[in-house]
């Protein structure tokens, strides 16, 4: 099984400060859409197909993989992707928390499998290390909250 978590300070030093409800916005907008906030060409399809009191579907076309995602919404809290179909089998949670200063963090955290392969294989040891790298999921997070201060620049959030 894959584990990760990365978190970071959604008011770094030296950036536009987000309040909680701006932050919140960007990670529902790339919830809904991915096409916004992955690199261009990395998600060429991603669509809402199904919406509910509780959750939404998403089907998305990412790095080559088409998958659907069961997605639900802990407003100005907690995104979590579960992965109904596509490589990944699990969990991805993105989360807006106050840490013990008060100060407003982004943690990602996942649990997840690969389809069709072993637990602790080849495969899903490379995914694991990828997840952990630099360019993983921290990268990820940062890359989302400078995404979310750009749309709200040009007035789109």
């Amino acid at each position: 099984m894959i584990f990760s978590t990365a978190t970071v300070p959604v008011n770094a030093e030296g950036e536009t400060r987000l309040t909680r409800a701006q932050a919140w916005a960007g990670l529902e907008l790339k919830a809904r859409d991915a096409r916004l906030f992955l690199p261009p060409g990395l998600c060429t399809r991603c669509e809402v197909v199904k919406e509910s009191t509780t959750h939404f579907v998403r089907e998305a076309t990412i790095a080559g993989s088409d998958l659907r995602e069961i997605i639900t919404l802990e407003p100005q809290s907690k995104v979590t992707f579960f992965q109904a179909t596509g490589p990944r089998e699990g969990a991805i949670v993105n989360e807006l928390f106050e840490d013990e200063t008060g100060a407003l963090q982004l943690r990602f955290y996942c649990y997840l499998g690969l389809r069709g392969k072993e637990p602790n294989s080849p495969e899903e040891q490379a995914e694991q290390a990828q997840f952990d790298s630099d360019r993983g999921y921290k990268a990820a997070l940062i890359s989302t909250l400078k995404r979310t201060r750009e749309l709200l620049a040009e007035g789109e959030l």
